[in-house]
């Protein structure tokens, strides 16, 4: 099986088949996920020191953090697996 990576930013990759869900790093049941994840060691921390704007959950139970926005990531997801966007379509505009 060929692993498929994704470019979560600032020269981070991912492994697209391990991810098992990105949720934005706001609520109170996050913040303490992260917490508790940091005193457990299995926090992956890949912001580079910039804002945290994603949380990745990874199916070995390490949590990763992203400075990316959770809808750029799952796009870069997307189109890495071939899918192309269709819930937007291009409509010409007429003067």
């Amino acid at each position: 099986m060929a692993i498929e990576l994704v470019h979560i930013g600032f020269s981070n990759i991912l492994a697209m088949n391990r991810m098992i869900a990105i949720a934005p790093p706001g609520s109170a049941p996050i913040k303490r996920i992260i917490q508790e994840s940091r005193n457990k060691g299995t926090l992956i921390d890949m912001t580079n020191g910039r804002k945290t704007k994603a949380v990745i959950f990874i199916d070995s139970g390490h949590v990763v953090l992203a400075a990316l926005a959770p809808e750029t990531i799952t796009g870069r997801v997307t189109i890495g697996r071939g899918a192309a966007k269709t819930d937007v379509a291009e409509v010409p505009l007429e003067l």
